[in-house]
C-alpha cells in the first residue's frame, strides 16, 4: 500500500516543491497533490522515478520495509561475486569450453555438438562456477571478513 506520508517527508527532506517533483517525474503538481493526499497511488514507472528522485526505496514508499535505503546503496554480502571474480570465472570458462570443442570431447553418437548445445552447456558451467564461487566464499571467509553481508 503506498505510504503517502512518506512521499510528503522524503519530498520535504530534498527540499523539493510538488511543482519541482512533478517536473522532475515528468508529470504534473496537481498529480503528485494527489499522491501525497492519498486520493490515488503512483503507477510503476512513476513510483520508480519518485524513488529515484528522492533517493530510497520503492519498498520504503509501498510501506514493505522501514528502511528507505535504495538498494544500490546497501553493503553487498560479503559472498557476492566481484570484478576479479568475474574475470576468473570468463577465464576458467573459456578454457573448459576450448577443451570441451575437440572433436572427441563432446560427441553424441559420433556426432559433433550442434551450437544451441554447446551454449547450454556454456550456460550451464557458468551457472555452476558462479554458485560454486559463492557457496566458497560463504563457507572460507574467516568470519573477521564478513562484514556488511548475512552469516
Amino acid at each position: 500500500m503506498f505510504k503517502s506520508e512518506r512521499l510528503v517527508e522524503w519530498r520535504k527532506k530534498r527540499n523539493l516543491t510538488q511543482e519541482q517533483l512533478a517536473q522532475k517525474v515528468n508529470t504534473t503538481k496537481g498529480t503528485i497533490s494527489n499522491y501525497e493526499n492519498g486520493h490515488s497511488a503512483p503507477p510503476h514507472e512513476t513510483l520508480v522515478s519518485i524513488a529515484d528522485v528522492l533517493n530510497i526505496s520503492t519498498d520504503y514508499l509501498l510501506g514493505r520495509t522501514d528502511d528507505p535505503t535504495p538498494p544500490s546503496e546497501k553493503p553487498k554480502p560479503y559472498y557476492v561475486l566481484r570484478e576479479k571474480d568475474e574475470r576468473d570465472i570468463a577465464r576458467d570458462l573459456e578454457r573448459m569450453m576450448s577443451d570441451l570443442e575437440s572433436d572427441e570431447a563432446m560427441a553424441f553418437y559420433g556426432e559433433p555438438m550442434d551450437e544451441e548445445t554447446r551454449n547450454l552447456i556454456r550456460l550451464s558451467l557458468e551457472h555452476s562456477m558462479r554458485l560454486a564461487k559463492e557457496m566458497a566464499k560463504k563457507k572460507y571467509t574467516p568470519k573477521k571478513y564478513r562484514q556488511g553481508g548475512e552469516e
